[in-house]
């Protein structure tokens, strides 16, 4: 691995850098490339000392209380909760400065940003240079996926903030034993982050000169001047880049999906993945009341003799806070409000308690937020009014936590998937739950096609502005868009049997803008994919799907929500808007035609069938095609 700082000399450095007690925990791991790694992070970043994090809990407990006893997170008034703050400009992630680091001679597709690699390593590394005088380099040894099993990702992370360690301790399993047993493995993804200069609130001061840049070569990432989980933690979407590719490499899927179990007739337990882009219900779908939850965020799907089995790759909660309250989220809001180990993020402080928009009750005039000092009518330097916490605010906490936890969490072969949901924010286009009519439909219309509006996740873009999200996971694919299609393709069509495909839409509208489906609905569209997978409920052929009978909503909705569901409701919710489905069509495809490389033909061949029965539709019924002009089947 290189090393363009140290040389070959590596004992030396790290023995002038690390007392005796920390030198012989990391030399307990008998890994050259790891005490490589170690030595050029200190060397670069030079921190006053260095803390090399064990498993031993004495170790783990150590990164809490001195996130705590330096200020990057202060304690709440409920046991074991703490708070903590990014900067006012740090408070997502930031695509523009999120760059792969490409050698020269190798090309990566348009969509994704990218900086020659020798410029790219020169500029973060003379950033990092220095960036850790004065503080504590924590070293820390995890695992994405369950550790010692076939979808384990070794990993290690080297930083300067506390936040940042303790946040992974709650978010992924910890392996400096598996470091100690596996031996000189090559496999490792590294990370390592600086908080850089930190301003009196313990933020990132040169947000300005925040770097997020991805070196693929060498499966590291390195960040800077950020404290924002999402561009500082690198176990989560900075390693699912490094993911991707070496899933395409070896065939198996590492995706942007939740995973959950649902629970059906008979005391049966069926699991499902689901990929939404940030903000558009991921958590709220893996937290349904009832069912169980294994993961919230990134899957790997592996064919195990000829099955999908899946696992998630975090073992925690990063979770967007924002209108979770009792009635929408009860298991999540249950679990924020009674003590345990959480961190709070970018919330509203008063009196020692966290508040949040959307949390169901009124929040205090003033208190403490990402900006400082926080009252009613608080303006930025634009004159805009200051909300009291950011849209984007977090919690995050481990899963074994919640009540609902599947148990199948770290089983190391995973759970059998049995069906794999897509949704985004579609206001216009699709309706709120359909069945793909066959595995590339479903990968095709709704993994490719999956259309959205851009969220307050990321620090940049308009919201409500639409685009093109392919499987949730664009932002994050590190090879091109196509080659990330035709890996998925190929992976169902090797299975005895693929899972099935839905896509769900939670965001329609009406003419008026008026959403037609309430939140708590999407358990209804759970329940009905869960019957559809064990042939034990109907379907109805629409031009864009299998949508479900009316009758079987009828009998459903009082089951799981306990109120009628009327015709009416029927035809406002599941009509096919012709005009709408032709125009998402053309933006798809006109999409992967001019902005996408190396994509399969087959995409083109899936969007013009889908054409096809849209035209056929509108030759007969028109512009607007009622649920019940379809054949529906007796009750």
């Amino acid at each position: 691995m290189e090393q363009p700082i140290i040389g070959d000399d590596v004992d030396e450095v790290l023995k002038s850098w690390l007392d005796q007690e920390n030198l012989e925990k990391l030399k307990a791991i008998e890994n050259p490339a790891v005490h490589a790694f170690v030595a050029d992070a200190v060397a670069l970043c030079e921190p006053q000392r260095v803390f090399v994090c064990s498993d031993d809990p004495r170790d783990v407990a150590h990164v809490r209380e001195q996130a705590l006893a330096l200020g990057e997170e202060k304690p709440l008034a409920i046991e074991g909760h703490t708070y903590h703050f990014d900067g006012p400009k740090d408070q997502g992630r930031d695509r523009l400065a999120t760059k792969y680091l490409v050698p020269k001679g190798e090309f990566l597709s348009k969509a994704l940003n990218q900086i020659d690699r020798d410029e790219g390593l020169a500029e973060v590394r003379g950033l990092l240079r220095g960036a850790s005088h004065g503080r504590t380099m924590i070293v820390r040894f995890l695992s994405l996926g369950p550790a010692n099993s076939p979808f384990s990702i070794p990993c290690l992370q080297c930083t300067d903030s506390f936040y940042v360690a303790h946040s992974e301790d709650l978010l992924y399993r910890r392996a400096y034993e598996q470091f100690r047993a596996m031996g000189p493995r090559e496999d490792i993804f590294y990370f390592l982050h600086s908080a850089g200069r930190l301003d009196e609130r313990m933020t990132s001061a040169d947000w300005e000169k925040r770097r997020i840049y991805i070196d693929y070569i060498h499966n590291t990432v390195y960040s800077v001047n950020t404290q924002y989980a999402g561009n500082s933690m690198g176990l989560k979407k900075l390693a699912l880049r490094l993911a991707i590719r070496r899933a395409e490499r070896e065939g198996w899927l590492a995706e942007h999906m939740l995973l959950m179990g649902v629970n059906g007739p008979g005391g049966r337990r069926t699991y499902f993945s689901g990929a939404f882009p940030s903000a558009c219900g991921k958590t709220s779908t893996a937290m349904l009341p009832g069912e169980t939850i294994l993961g919230d965020d990134i899957a790997y799907i592996r064919n195990i003799d000829g099955e999908a089995r899946a696992v998630n790759a975090e073992a925690g909660i990063f979770g967007i806070i924002q209108n979770i309250n009792p009635d929408d989220d009860p298991l999540i809001y249950e679990v924020l409000s009674r003590p345990g180990e959480i961190i709070f993020s970018n919330i509203l402080v008063k009196d020692g308690k966290p508040y949040w928009l959307g949390m169901g009750q009124e929040l205090p005039p003033e208190g403490e937020n990402f900006t400082g000092e926080w009252f009613n009518g608080k303006t930025d330097e634009h004159g805009d009014p200051i909300p009291p916490a950011h849209k984007n605010a977090r919690y995050t906490v481990a899963l074994v936590a919640l009540k609902n936890c599947d148990p199948e969490l770290e089983n190391p072969r995973g759970v059998p998937l049995a069906g794999i949901m897509y949704g985004g924010r579609d206001y216009r286009g699709y309706v709120p739950v359909q069945q793909a009519y066959d595995w590339d439909h479903g990968i095709v219309a709704y993994g490719a096609a999956l259309e959205t509006v851009a969220t307050f996740a990321t620090v940049d873009g308009e919201e409500e502005t639409p685009e093109i999200n392919m499987m949730a996971i664009q932002d994050f694919v590190s090879i091109s868009l196509g080659a990330h299609i035709r890996n998925n393709l190929e992976f169902g069509n090797k299975l005895a049997k693929p899972p099935l495909i839905f896509g769900v839409n939670y965001f329609l509208r009406d003419e008026h803008d008026r959403y037609l489906n309430k939140p708590q609905d999407k358990h209804v569209w759970v329940k009905w994919m869960e019957l559809r997978v064990h042939g034990e409920a109907g379907a109805v052929p629409a031009p864009t799907g299998l949508i479900p009978p009316y009758e079987d909503l009828r009998r459903l909705f009082p089951q799981v929500r306990g109120v009628d569901y009327s015709p009416e409701d029927y035809v406002a919710q599941f009509t096919t808007r012709v005009p709408e489905n032709l125009a998402k069509l053309d933006r798809v495809e006109r999409f992967y035609r001019e902005g996408a490389a190396e994509v399969p033909e087959r995409v083109f061949e899936v969007l013009a069938a889908q054409r096809q029965r849209l035209e056929e539709a509108r030759r007969r019924f028109g512009d607007r095609v009622s649920p019940f002009d379809l054949d529906q089947p007796a009750p």
